[in-house]
């Protein structure tokens, strides 16, 4: 297992590109939780905290396609490091000039997210140019989806580190600095440099032209729901169990479960569709969440969340091939943003619509929105199965400037147009 990923990070480039990527997404995973503390820092309420945080999660839900497509139209340089400059002097405007007034501090929070550079979409436009071999693009895929579970594990403990030792407004302003730095280590390295999507059709649709992009982003959307209701769930069960602590572990094993079903999904080559295999994947997530419902103490409902979170890492491992299998010509960068805010969306929506339900049925009925989103997510992937299963022959050609399989020329647009 570690022979395969030593393997990736020794290609040359693989590891500052993951690490620089990483250090530059930070600001966006300890976003809510820092504006959340900066708020009640100033003296706000929780209302207003939490609005605030809704506010940049929204505005990054819809700059990342958007820079996306940018991206694909004018390269990495030119559109990831202005755009994370942009976004962390708006944080810095918000971190300088507080919550008043209102407007003053809506205005820089929504555009410091929707400024925050596609970074994670870049990466993964990268790798079959640094790697060369589509095993081992997608093991990166999977160390990806693993290195996302820590950062945003490490994030949140960063952001409490900062506070406590300077404050919530040093923490804003030295993620959000250290947010750029990760965006330049990146976009000056050779492969972002030299990266060049492929020529693409003229349609105002871009990405979501594609039926198999559509149908995995529909699947995904209840993916993001079923782990975002857990987040809200587990609130009212830590209640009843030993307060915020018991929260912390419950939240802390399913990150764990992830990193190990990552790890371990990663380790090996799987062979045959890829779309089956997300069905099967997609079908063992929503049955690690069933276990939840039997809410026992605390040490074993920690050991079921870890459980819960297995299959996660593998989920999101599995579903970039196929982004990477179905994203229309030269619009790679803006497919993998999309899926990035259809998973955001979809957390969203989870803990939007699991409150309620708390409060009528409590934790219990909590516990089962995560297990059901799964299974709405599995029927749309079962419907959706004769778009997913790509035809023989576009499976991913590694050496060439973008992971973009769909190199025929749509005859409807000029060729020579772009979008």
């Amino acid at each position: 297992m570690a022979t395969g990923y030593l393997e990736i990070l020794r290609a040359r480039h693989a590891t500052r590109l993951l690490v620089g990527t990483l250090v530059g997404r930070l600001p966006n995973a300890t976003a809510a939780i820092a504006i959340v503390l900066f708020v009640r820092a100033e003296g706000g309420t929780y209302s207003l905290a939490g609005v605030l945080a809704a506010v940049y999660g929204v505005a990054n839900a819809v700059g990342q396609p958007v820079l996306g497509r940018l991206v694909d139209l004018r390269g990495q340089p030119r559109v990831q490091l202005p755009a994370a400059v942009l976004s962390a002097l708006a944080m810095a405007v918000f971190a300088f000039v507080g919550t008043e007034p209102a407007v003053a501090a809506y205005a820089a929070v929504a555009a410091a997210g929707l400024f925050t550079p596609p970074l994670e979409g870049g990466l993964r436009a990268l790798w079959s140019s640094v790697l060369h071999k589509e095993d081992h693009v997608h093991r990166a895929y999977a160390m990806d989806a693993v290195a996302q579970e820590v950062m945003f594990t490490v994030g949140p403990l960063l952001v409490t580190v900062c506070a406590s030792l300077w404050s919530a407004q040093a923490a804003l302003l030295v993620l959000n600095v250290i947010g750029v730095l990760g965006a330049l280590s990146v976009v000056v390295s050779p492969p972002s440099r030299a990266w060049r999507s492929a020529p693409r059709e003229a349609h105002w649709l871009g990405a979501l032209r594609s039926p198999g992009l559509l149908a995995l982003l529909g699947a995904f959307l209840f993916v993001g729901i079923a782990l975002g209701s857990i987040t809200v769930a587990a609130v009212p069960y830590a209640d009843e169990h030993g307060g915020d602590a018991v929260y912390g572990w419950l939240m802390a094993g399913v990150g764990l479960g992830a990193l190990i079903g990552g790890t371990a999904y990663g380790a090996r080559q799987w062979s045959g569709e890829p779309a089956r295999r997300l069905q099967v994947l997609v079908a063992l997530l929503a049955l690690g969440y069933l276990p939840l419902t039997l809410m026992p103490g605390a040490v074993a409902m920690t050991a079921l969340t870890v459980v819960a979170g297995l299959f996660l890492a593998p989920v999101i491992a599995c579903a970039f091939v196929l982004v990477d299998r179905h994203a229309p010509r030269g619009t790679v960068t803006e497919a993998f943003s999309w899926l990035v805010t259809t998973f955001t969306v979809g957390a969203s929506v989870g803990t939007g619509l699991t409150g309620p339900v708390v409060e009528e049925g409590g934790a219990l009925w909590g516990f089962a929105v995560p297990g059901a989103a799964g299974g709405v997510s599995l029927l749309v992937l079962v419907a959706t199965w004769r778009v997913l299963a790509a035809p023989a022959g576009r499976a991913v050609v590694a050496a060439r400037s973008e992971n973009d399989p769909n190199r025929a020329v749509e005859p409807r647009f000029s060729s020579g147009d772009r979008a």
